[in-house]
């Protein structure tokens, strides 16, 4: 099935302040689209307000996904439907073991589309198997959520909850953020097979280019003050990385 995320003209403010004002973009089932910008262009209130973050309010325009009005629904209807949030600086919550929550949610997902529930056992056999196509450490599965994990380690976390989780439509926020080059060609190879075993449509917010050189991106958009300035392939990345935010 085609999965389509729609967001038309949406306006977005947190604390009265206007952040997005009229962004418009389609995402399908399969393609990948980078979003650039500079910091506090609006790039991660886009997230934050697709998945229905209480902190920010929308004012104006209309977010569907298949057709559905999301906006109207709470967070965890909108991840029951398929969307799924990795988030810039994941949190650690104490005493809440990693593969217990992410069963929990898997099921919760499975549950709420009327499908078959995962048996511990099945599920401990994909984590671990998904643990070692990220190089991270099997212990942390069983350790509370992302509580001591380093930076790489939070990253990969978030990129094992997709995989897990099996979205139709992905918003990955800066997940290539305080990662070295080792830590980021695993974490674009995980990406990569998340979306070819998928054909999941994928959002993917980034400074810099420098991901792009491992994961081919069909869109890339600009994003400047609010508003989607510039669109294009891969090349408007490499020409922005010459060029600067202050060419556009």
């Amino acid at each position: 099935m085609k999965h389509i995320l729609k967001i038309e003209n949406l306006h977005v403010e947190a604390e009265r302040k206007e952040i997005l004002k009229g962004i418009n973009l389609e995402i399908k089932s399969g393609e990948i689209h980078a979003i650039m910008g500079p910091n506090g262009s609006g790039k991660s209130t886009l997230c934050n307000a697709i998945m229905g973050h209480p902190r920010y309010t929308i004012t104006k325009g209309k977010v569907t996904l298949n057709g559905k009005n999301i906006l109207k629904l709470d967070t965890n209807k909108r991840a029951h439907l398929g969307l799924f949030l990795s988030f810039q600086h994941p949190t650690e919550i104490a005493g809440v073991p990693f593969n217990n929550f992410l069963r929990l949610a898997k099921n919760a997902n499975l549950k709420a589309n009327q499908k078959e529930l995962i048996r511990p056992i099945e599920f401990l056999e994909k984590m671990k198997e998904t643990a070692k196509s990220l190089d991270m450490n099997e212990k942390l599965i069983e350790r509370s959520i992302n509580e001591g994990f380093s930076g790489g380690e939070k990253k990969k976390a978030e990129i094992a909850q997709m995989a897990i989780l099996e979205p139709n439509i992905a918003l990955l926020d800066e997940i290539d953020s305080g990662l070295d080059i080792d830590a980021l060609k695993t974490i674009a190879k995980g990406i990569k097979k998340v979306h070819k075993n998928t054909n999941l449509g994928l959002i993917l917010i980034t400074h810099y280019q420098r991901i792009l050189d491992y994961i081919t991106p069909n869109y890339v958009h600009i994003i400047k003050k609010g508003i989607i300035v510039k669109s294009g392939t891969k090349a408007l990345a490499q020409e922005l990385e010459k060029k600067g935010y202050k060419a556009y």
